[in-house]
């Protein structure tokens, strides 16, 4: 079995960081759900300003809201407006992945979605593993 991407928010900023609370990323639930991140599912956080890398579990924010909330430990790790990539996976083998198709939003500076991609993986006409990433509107 091999690790795999499963859903990705990407260039997301840091909103607020609550070192009193008992742990985890508190995330806006439209964009997990979009994505396809579960409550209490596990994660991993990189953060693009420190290079800090770290992980912890989703817990739903207000839908709309925006929010990126680093609680108790993973606080330490994060400024408000620092951009992060938070990324789930699964574990499978590469036809999991070929129809998975995991999914991806790529946030501006104020945490509004600016595009949506795919990861698409297949099969190229050798027989060879190959992958894209699908924009709006390309998906096959």
């Amino acid at each position: 079995m091999q690790s795999f991407v499963r859903a990705k928010l990407h260039g997301l900023r840091v909103t607020g960081a609550d070192l009193n609370y008992h742990g985890s990323i508190t995330l806006d639930a439209d964009f997990c759900r979009e994505v396809g991140l579960d409550p209490l599912e596990f994660v991993e956080i990189w953060n693009k300003m420190s290079g800090a890398r770290i992980s912890t579990y989703v817990l739903y924010g207000e839908a709309g809201s925006r929010c990126c909330i680093l609680n108790g430990a993973a606080a330490r790790t994060c400024q408000v407006g620092d951009e992060v990539i938070i990324a789930s996976t699964t574990y499978g083998d590469i036809a999991d992945v070929m129809a998975r198709k995991p999914k991806v939003l790529i946030l501006g500076a104020d945490n509004t979605i600016a595009d949506r991609v795919t990861y698409d993986v297949f099969h190229d006409a050798q027989g060879r593993i190959d992958m894209r990433i699908l924009g709006p509107g390309t998906e096959d």
